[in-house]
């Protein structure tokens, strides 16, 4: 009896930790825009960003992938799918988005993903869905419609809007090519070798697109401001390298194998609520009373399409969040950057 007492408060405090670290994976997540836009708005252009985020994260990451080399050869697919979709093209996409509209609303339409994995299960893959995840779906749509205001016409920057959606729609992109992988029965590789060897995939497939070399250096040895205060520029991008991608995806990855996915999968959804109210209180992003709404309602949309998956090999329907859940519980799930 007592070594299951004591087993018990190992687990407990196991989980513990798993919370605590999910909670600081999300925090550092939703910090990346918020701290990425004055650097915009100070003359670097968003591909700059993105390039000097993954280029830096990268260097950081080298000798996990150096431990991980053989990565390269059992799973080259996989690696390329996550440099080119999850690390360049979600934080290409998003980092454009937020240039041209406010930070939260950029990251709400991102969320749309889940939404999206399910009408590529139900109409490509042609399988059953849940009634649960469809209405998740449902919701999610309806809540979008507040937060951009279809009522005024969408007011909001047209392409903005686009290149937010585009964001979602490579996160897309990549958990379908990891869910094929996981379908094959392939074996697991370690989701930290994997994020290492997808920003350095990502740095070399953006220094060829962002041409950094014609970058204005000279900005980051500025300013950039925040709601009208002076804060370095230096410390931005080192906020943006070391907190808000390196920690983040390192917390993030050891949260899940602490916790369940679908308990780390619903603190993520604090990564949208972070974003939201740093944009408010640092940028002054305002959101109006009908947006906030909205966004709740796309979150909680969004956890119901991801969490009505049944038990792995029940005949059942499927719902939206199975490649990334199922991915996660394999160790394979290395998840797109903000």
């Amino acid at each position: 009896m007592p070594v299951h007492t004591s087993e018990t408060s190992q687990g407990s405090h196991g989980k513990g930790v798993g919370l605590g670290l999910a909670l600081a994976s999300a925090l550092a997540f939703g910090g990346s825009g918020v701290a990425a836009k004055p650097l915009i708005e100070a003359g670097l252009d968003p591909l700059h960003v993105v390039w000097l985020r993954v280029a830096g994260a990268a260097l950081v990451m080298l000798p996990l992938a150096v431990r991980h080399r053989g990565l390269v050869r059992r799973r080259p697919a996989l690696l390329a799918g996550f440099g080119l979709l999850a690390v360049s093209g979600v934080q290409a996409c998003y980092f454009a988005a937020i240039s041209r509209i406010p930070v939260g609303v950029a990251l709400l339409v991102e969320y749309l993903a889940p939404a999206l994995v399910l009408g590529w299960v139900r109409f490509v893959q042609r399988r059953p869905v849940t009634r649960a995840a469809a209405f998740g779906v449902v919701l999610a749509a309806g809540g979008l419609a507040c937060v951009v205001e279809v009522w005024s016409g969408l007011s909001f920057d047209a392409l903005g809007l686009l290149l937010a959606l585009s964001a979602a729609c490579c996160q897309v992109g990549y958990f379908v090519l990891s869910d094929q992988g996981s379908e094959a029965g392939e074996e697991a590789p370690d989701p930290l070798g994997v994020i290492a060897y997808g920003l350095l995939i990502g740095a070399l497939v953006l220094t060829a697109v962002a041409r950094p070399w014609a970058m204005d250096w000279s900005v980051l040895s500025g300013t950039a401001h925040m709601s009208g205060t002076p804060v370095p520029a230096a410390a931005l991008l080192a906020w943006i390298v070391l907190v808000a991608t390196v920690i983040a995806y390192i917390t993030g990855v050891v949260s899940v194998r602490r916790l369940s996915p679908q308990v780390a999968g619903v603190v993520a959804c604090l990564e949208a609520v972070v974003a939201t109210v740093l944009a408010w209180v640092l940028l002054g992003e305002h959101l109006s009373a009908p947006q906030v709404v909205g966004g709740a309602v796309v979150l909680v949309g969004a956890f119901i399409a991801q969490s009505s998956t049944p038990a792995k090999g029940s005949p059942g329907p499927v719902a939206s969040g199975a490649p990334q859940r199922e991915l996660a519980a394999q160790g394979t799930a290395a998840r797109p950057a903000e």
